[in-house]
């Protein structure tokens, strides 16, 4: 064992014993080295190594801190991960009423001559029944894509795995905002891809980051979440899109567009219309409909399906016949656009209840979304609040879990150390209006954070 190791056993005994408190914050890595008689590097090592423990969290330009809150886990937001009485961690929207909604069009597939159909396996590409129906429902005014561009998975974050299979082999850099969908970078590390965070600004990525980055060291392909982004909700603008589509055609970048949320927006194109021959689409039914009997959407450039579609069979990632039958009724019988309308105005109320409740913090959000990214105040770290939150009984996402590590020292930090996402879509809308008045009240005390000596 080395001597770094032994030094941060030592530690972590410590805090697992609660004689280092949660919150607490260690000693500047220099000051430690001089107090143990060690060197610098070897101070560096010790806190990295608690750091990959998932003990201490370190921020830039405030220091490192002993963990208040769990280790966050991207499971949090694909399934009930919590005890908390009010989870606002999880973010499935479901209307009223939208079991009744649901039923009518599954009774047919239980008489059994349509229910032997529907248990068969299903290709990649679906029917062509609901290749026509994918194409309806994901069509915007300024694109729509062809019958041979659809795939079909069992889900987004299986399209997602699909089409990031298809295009970066292990190994392969993969550019993505400083701040991400959390199931992204777990997805990543399962097939060996290297994620590189680009700089961006309010409107998004900007085009001279992926530029520097590509030349750097050549990247495989971006992915991006152009519209109401997961956690910020911001929208990229049509002139960023359109200058990022400039700027990726020359190397034939391509990019994996996220559309998940995009049904609480109208208005805004795809990525894919400005650069087809580039774009794979990923959407999908779980926030549309329900998470439980869901079908993910992947649209391709144009003669690229058998490559995609073979990653997806590969990957046992595509969609199941019921699911996809299901889908297809609930489609073609104005099920799903019922219940986006629905949805659209539930949104709405529940980011009327963060404008009426968190009035005066710094809160970012779309009032279409179903998120509200929240900057704390002072002296409020995600990590204690997380965890004087769950004291409370209410799970919020700590702002880390998005953010994707800088490997290069020259990125701006991500910021998300003193940030929380607030995932309104799934706590009942009285339960969601009094966990939102416990955390102002909450974000409105301090708590203490003091500097510690270690033992020696």
């Amino acid at each position: 064992m080395h001597d770094y190791q032994r030094i941060a056993d030592r530690i972590a005994a410590d805090i697992l014993s609660g004689r280092l408190k949660p919150g607490q914050r260690l000693p500047p890595q220099r000051s430690f080295a001089r107090r143990r008689g060690i060197a610098a590097s070897t101070a560096g090592r010790v806190y990295a190594e608690l750091v990959r423990r998932g003990l201490v969290v370190g921020e830039v330009g405030r220091g490192t801190f002993v963990r208040a809150a769990p280790v966050p886990s991207g499971r949090a937001l694909a399934e009930p991960a919590t005890t908390a009485p009010v989870n606002l961690e999880l973010n499935y929207p479901t209307a009223p009423d939208q079991a009744a909604l649901l039923a009518p069009a599954l009774a047919p597939l239980l008489r059994p001559d349509v229910l032997s159909e529907a248990t068969r396996t299903a290709p990649a590409d679906g029917t062509p029944a609901a290749r026509e129906a994918a194409r309806g429902l994901l069509a915007t005014a300024g694109w729509r894509p062809s019958a041979g561009q659809v795939l079909f998975s069992g889900n987004a974050r299986q399209a997602i795995a699909g089409a990031l299979a298809a295009l970066v082999r292990p190994g392969g850099r993969v550019g993505i905002d400083a701040l991400t969908y959390p199931l992204v970078k777990e997805i990543a590390a399962r097939l060996g891809v290297t994620l590189v965070p680009l700089a961006g600004d309010a409107d998004g990525i900007r085009p001279d980051s992926v530029a520097a980055a590509h030349r750097a060291a050549p990247l495989s392909a971006l992915y991006l979440q152009p519209a109401l982004h997961n956690p910020t909700s911001a929208t990229m603008p049509e002139t960023r899109r359109r200058r990022l589509a400039a700027e990726l055609r020359p190397w034939g970048l391509p990019v994996v567009e996220d559309r998940i949320w995009s049904f609480l927006s109208d208005d805004t194109e795809p990525f894919a219309a400005f650069a087809p021959e580039l774009t794979y689409v990923v959407d999908g039914l779980s926030k549309r409909v329900a998470p439980g009997l869901t079908v993910g959407f992947l649209v391709v450039p144009e003669g690229r399906a058998g490559q995609v579609g073979e990653a997806l069979r590969s990957g046992g990632w595509t969609a199941g016949r019921f699911a996809l039958e299901a889908a297809l009724r609930w489609t073609t019988d104005g099920t799903v656009d019922r219940l986006t309308t629905a949805k659209r105005a539930d949104a709405s109320r529940r980011q009327r209840l963060v404008t009426e409740h968190l009035r005066g913090f710094a809160v970012r959000a779309d009032p279409r979304t179903y998120y509200a990214w929240w900057r704390l105040p002072a002296p409020w770290r995600a990590d204690t609040f997380t965890a004087a939150a769950a004291a409370r009984g209410i799970a919020v996402t700590p702002g880390p879990s998005f953010a994707v590590p800088a490997r290069t020292p020259d990125l701006p930090a991500s910021g998300a150390a003193d940030c929380v996402r607030l995932g309104l879509a799934s706590a009942p809308l009285e339960a969601l209006e009094q966990a939102l008045r416990t955390l102002a009240s909450l974000a409105r005390t301090t708590t203490p954070q003091g500097v510690t000596d270690l033992p020696s």
